[in-house]
This record gives structure tokens, sequence and C-alpha cells, in this order.
């Protein structure tokens, strides 16, 4: 039988605030920017099929009953060949040493490979609580063979959970978005209630834009861009005036980029435009300029603007 003075605990408990900061990791093309995106109903971080497209560590806000979550999108975890590879890797396990709780984004399809298992090892040093979440189960048919993986992540006892997942469709993830409540620590929500990204407009209009060069550009050349919104204009028709750049590391790429008659560039800035009407919910006018920015990928201010700390070495 519970007294009162219990009772009261219980339901004080019960009712206090609490805020957990969650890094989603894992390696690239696991779901981790769709689970985001799923979690706080709407899109804060942009998705492409291309693998590494996740660049700089992004917020995600949501509530869940008396619980904030804060969602941290991180780049994907793989063996890095360049300096900015290096910095979003560091960047990704960042998150995981600082947020409250890590969910460990693995695709089920793929199986437990190597690039599993070296991201396991990276982050064995690391205490926050580890929640698994085993996705796209909706592409494997034989079941056996989710049973067989759900068994190895567990065979450690690191995680504390593994949850089976389809971040687009969206099975198994309310199981798993309750549990991230349950186990935030209790605590003061750090951002206003109906936020949905810490992401200043004006990034997340970079990011959109870099999105639809994923999109409309093959092979290597979308790794080999960066885009910055350069000028912004709100106007007293509600309307704004948005200005980018995408900068290319050399001339040849700058061709590509434009297209033929400037066709390709048209398309990118028109595909974004649209989607960023639609995210803002007012008029967009959106001009996307092409310029040359040699060695990009080497100036420790591009970095900064991406919210990356600058690799030491070559």
């Amino acid at each position: 039988m519970t007294n009162k003075s219990e009772a009261g605990e219980i339901s004080t408990q019960q009712n206090e605030k609490r805020c957990g900061f969650i890094a989603v990791i894992g390696a690239p093309n696991a779901g981790k920017s769709t689970l985001v995106n799923r979690m706080v109903g709407g899109k804060v971080t942009i998705v492409s099929r291309k693998v590494q497209t996740t660049r700089t560590p992004l917020r995600g806000i949501t509530a869940v009953g008396n619980a904030q979550l804060v969602f941290i999108d991180t780049p994907g975890i793989f063996e890095p060949k360049r300096r900015l590879d290096r910095a979003m890797v560091d960047a990704a396990l960042g998150g995981a040493r600082s947020g409250d709780l890590v969910v460990l984004m693995i695709d089920a399809a793929l199986g437990l490979d190597d690039d599993i298992a070296q991201i396991k090892e990276k982050i064995s040093k690391i205490t926050t609580p580890l929640i698994i979440a085993l996705n796209k189960i909706d592409r494997v048919r034989d079941k056996q063979k989710l049973l067989e993986q759900i068994q190895e992540l567990s065979a450690d006892g690191r995680a504390e959970q593994v949850f089976m997942i389809s971040a687009e469709n969206g099975d198994g993830v309310d199981d798993l978005k309750a549990y991230l409540a349950e186990k935030a620590p209790v605590g003061p929500w750090h951002f206003p209630e109906d936020d949905m990204s810490d992401a200043p407009q004006r990034v997340l209009a970079a990011e959109i834009t870099r999105e639809k060069i994923y999109h409309f550009l093959h092979q290597e050349l979308p790794y080999a861009t960066t885009v910055e919104t350069t000028d912004w204009k709100d106007f007293k028709d509600g309307s704004v005036r948005i200005e980018q750049t995408i900068f290319v590391e050399r001339a040849g790429q700058k061709s590509i980029v434009l297209g033929k008659g400037g066709q390709t560039v048209k398309k990118i800035s028109s595909a974004a435009r649209s989607e960023l009407t639609e995210l803002f919910d007012r008029k967009v006018h959106l001009f996307v300029f092409v310029k040359v920015r040699e060695n990009w990928g080497s100036d420790p201010e591009r970095y900064r603007e991406m919210g990356l700390e600058f690799p030491k070495g070559d």
C-alpha cells in the first residue's frame, strides 16, 4: 500500500519537467536524418540517398508529455580520408560524448558488418547511456535475421535497449520516442515549446539548397560543394529575399553546377525555392550564384561557418 507521502513523491516525479539531449549516430545512410525528422514531425535536417550528406550536427526538438527531447543529428561515422571527413567524424563522436543519451542507428538490411564493429569500438569508452535502433526492418524479409542481430547487439550488455524501427514509415518509432522521454534527465526545457529546431533559418535555407545539389548532381561533385546564405531581407508583405552562393573548388566544377545555359543551377534553385516556401510558409525570392573558392575544404573559416572544428594536420 502506498502512503500519502510516497504518492505525493510519485506524482511530483511524474509532473517534473525533463529535458534530454540525444545524439543520433551511426554509419552513413543509416537513416539518422530520417529518424530525426520523423521524431520532430517536420524537416529539420536534409535527407539524401547519397552517403555523408549531413556535415554538421543539427538539432531537432520535440516534446513528449513533460519531456523535451533535443535530437542531435550527427554526420555519419566512417573511415575519414579528407580533412572535412575527419571534422565530420569528430563532430559525431563529440555529439555522443556530450549527449544525455546516444541512439546508435544500424541499417538492418545491411547487417552487422565491419563498419558497425568499428563504430562500436570508437564509442566503447563513451559512458553515455546507449540505445540501439535497428532501422529499415521493413526491408528485411527474413525476420529470423533480425532476431539474430538483436541477440548479437545485446551480447556485450553495452546497450540499455534495442529497438526495431523503420524511420521511413514510422514503425516502432513511437515506442523508441516514449522510452527516450522516460530516460530524459529531470531539468528545465532548453527551448520554447513550439520550436522544432535551433538552427537559424538562413542556415536551414542553405542546407535545403545543398540537399538539392545532391539530388541534381551525381558522383563526387556534391561533396566538393558548400552553400552559404549571403543575404536575407524580410519585406513588409511577408515575403523574403534570400541570396545564396554555391562554392566549388575548381572552374570545371562551376561549369557542371551551372549546366548548359544555366539550366542545372536553375533546377537546383527552383526546387529549393519551392521547399523553402512551404517550410517557411511565406513567399521566397531565392537567388543562387556559383563561385569558385579554391581549397575551401582547407579553410578554417568555412569549418566555423559549418559549425565544425578545423582538424589539425594534413
